[in-house]
């Protein structure tokens, strides 16, 4: 090898060594699902393989939701379910849950880790933790109704509502936004968004916005598809990434919904115990 092909050697070898050892930053991401991006190693141990199409398997076009494509339609006569709430605040979380989905096993402790369950918080507790952290959230409907949302919605798919609600609170600041979402898109999980200005998902309800959240979750944690329409957009994208293997606790969402991500799923837990010593 001549002495200037290895000067040119080296100085590649140095740069690429140099690059490996930056640090990563400590800015903690939006979601973006990374996995159906951009299949990191350990998936790859997995054997996972999955590539983002340029669009979503779904055809959305029947709401004006996710993206706002094509013309506006009229929603209602496609989800005919949406409706204002019924608050069950006078109700015990498990009763108000169990009407459906009855065979979800209680949660009895709030150490535990798992997002299938039941909710132990009430929805009182629930409100009166958003309006102590934050009077005047920002919100198409009362701080009541999204939070029955989330028991509706969360329940009858077998998730824990009071930490799917917890994880709202910790993505949208207590409903103050001010990052790249913005309250009119109704996403509180920051569905879609990756910084830079993108700003994922808009949904048409508040209650739409709720479900997708849920949906999404349930991507993650199980196989069985929504008991309800599909309104999460990036919910085929998961589940073909993830094929058969599914997550199960808040934790297992560390570096996959926020990246890093490294305590996202333990922050969650920390302020639904927050939430329960209300």
């Amino acid at each position: 090898m001549s002495s200037v092909r290895l000067k040119k050697f080296m100085t590649a070898f140095i740069i690429g060594a140099f690059a490996v050892s930056l640090p990563m930053s400590a800015s903690e991401g939006r979601i973006s699902d990374p996995k159906v991006k951009a299949i990191s190693s350990s998936d790859l141990r997995h054997g996972s393989k999955a590539e983002m199409p340029t669009r979503p398997h779904t055809d959305y076009s029947k709401y004006n939701g996710y993206a706002r494509y094509g013309n506006s339609r009229n929603y209602e006569s496609n989800y005919p379910d949406i409706k204002t709430p019924t608050s069950r605040t006078n109700s015990s979380s498990t009763d108000s849950y169990s009407v459906y989905n009855p065979s979800v096993s209680q949660t009895v402790s709030v150490a535990d880790p798992s997002i299938f369950g039941t909710a132990m918080a009430s929805q009182e507790q629930c409100v009166e933790y958003l309006l102590r952290n934050n009077p005047n959230p920002k919100l198409s409907v009362s701080p009541e109704e999204i939070v029955a949302y989330y028991y509706e919605e969360a329940g009858r798919e077998g998730i824990r509502p009071d930490v799917a609600f917890a994880q709202a609170l910790k993505e949208t600041g207590f409903f103050r936004y001010g990052g790249d979402v913005v309250p009119e898109q109704n996403n509180f999980c920051g569905l879609g968004t990756t910084g830079g200005g993108v700003r994922g998902g808009y949904f048409p309800t508040a209650q739409l916005g709720v479900r997708a959240h849920i949906q999404h979750l349930l991507a993650y944690t199980s196989t069985r598809r929504p008991t309800m329409p599909l309104v999460d957009p990036r919910y085929d994208i998961v589940r073909n990434a993830y094929g058969s293997r599914t997550l199960n606790n808040w934790s297992d969402l560390n570096g996959r919904w926020a990246v890093p991500g490294y305590s996202y799923g333990q922050d969650i837990m920390r302020m639904f115990r927050a939430i329960i010593n209300v």
